[in-house]
Formats: structure tokens, sequence, C-alpha cells
């Protein structure tokens, strides 16, 4: 099966899904409801599918999409103010084609890079449950099963962090997380003979507090680019 076609399924089928009751209903509340300064745009209300390079050698896992953005757009960090930080640093690191990241159709595409997420449907308080991180686990443990080049997983978040180390669990290939504690630029060899990075989210709470300044971002995907070139 070709890079797009088994993408391009799986895809398919992450857009389709029903499977978390709160999830479906809060997506689709928000895409109805909408925020005032978006009352034009038709919600995407979904969930999002991962986007980007599916020979890529650097996966990013993020949390979930966000309310306004990814559920408004269709697409990973895009919309919202978390992709307005990271996207201009992906370009300046030479993984974006373009430094905005305004919907579907702008034109980005990414180059050695994709990005994914734990959750694929937006949370109430960015806060996915249990249950819907479990539900969501075996789409992305086909995806990442199929992005075979990857060499580098830059997990923004502790729970991005966390569904990384969980996959390798349930792929038997670790059984215990006590030695990987997630703190921004940590960096780990894992059993798989992939690295783990680990950053702080580029949320919005994060970025306006100073706790992710740009320079952190920018050094964690030189870094990426550094050990994916190995």
């Amino acid at each position: 099966m070709t890079a797009m076609s088994w993408l391009t399924i799986l895809n398919q089928e992450v857009i389709a899904c029903t499977r978390c009751p709160r999830l479906v209903a809060y997506r689709e509340q928000v895409a109805r409801e909408k925020r005032r300064a978006y009352l034009d745009w038709e919600y995407w209300g979904k969930p999002v599918p991962g986007f980007g390079d599916p020979h890529t050698r650097v996966l990013i896992m993020g949390l979930a999409p966000g309310a306004h953005g990814s559920n408004r757009t269709g697409r990973p960090f895009t919309g919202d103010a978390s992709g307005n930080f990271m996207y201009p640093v992906l370009h300046e690191t030479g993984f974006a084609s373009q430094p905005t990241a305004t919907d579907r159709n702008d034109g980005m595409q990414l180059k050695d890079l994709y990005i994914t997420a734990a959750v694929r449907c937006a949370p109430p308080d960015n806060k996915p449950l249990p249950q819907e991180l479990a539900e969501c686990a075996h789409f992305l443990d086909r995806e990442i099963a199929g992005l075979e080049s990857v060499k580098v997983v830059v997990a923004l978040g502790k729970i991005g962090f966390e569904a990384y180390l969980n996959y390798l669990k349930r792929r038997g290939l670790l059984t215990s997380k006590k030695a990987y504690a997630f703190k921004h630029g940590a960096s780990y060899r894992l059993p798989d003979g992939k690295v783990l990075l680990a950053s702080y989210h580029p949320s919005n709470q994060n970025t306006q507090t100073g706790k992710l300044t740009r320079k952190m971002f920018i050094e964690i995907f030189q870094e990426a680019a550094r050990l994916a070139d190995r």
C-alpha cells in the first residue's frame, strides 16, 4: 500500500469517528454556536486528522484540537493562538513552507514533519478523559506504525508525552514509564530506537506567561532537525 493510500484510509476513519459521546456533543455544539469572531465560518466540527509529510523523520505529538482552532479549520494547530506561535517557528527551522496557518486551503506544506495528537476531537476545557484517550489510541497506533521513517518524536505537553510512552507500552516495548520524566527540553532515547523530545505546549497560557518563549521553542525544533539528520 502506498504512503498516501493507507493514510487517506486512516484519516477518513478518523473524520467519521463517533466513539466518544461527550466529545461528539461538545465539538458539534461549538461548531453550531461558534465564537463571535468566526460567525461567518462553517466550522469543521469533526475529528481532526493528522497533517504533514508521510515520509517524515520528525513527529509532533500534540494534545487535542482547539475548540475554535482545529475544530473550526479541520487542521492541527490551524487558526488559533498555539498555531500562531508554532508555525512561524516551524517555518524558521525549515519544517513549514510558510509562517502563517489560517485554513486547510492556505497552501501550507510540511517538510520532514508530521503533526498528530493524542485525541482527535476538541475536549471541554482541553482535558480529554482517560477513556477518550484510550478510544483514540487505536488510530494513533496505526498512524505511528505507518510513519516508518520517524526518528524523533516532539511531545508538546505532558499528555502528548504520556501518549507516546503509552503507545510503546501497548506495543510491548516499554514495561514502565518511571524512567521518563516530563520536563521541557528533556531528551530520551527510547526502546524503539527513536528519540523523545519534551516541550511545553505552545498554549496561550504558556506563551503569554513566558513559560515557553520563542527562543526555547526554536531550540527544540533545531534539536529535532539535528537528531533527525543522524
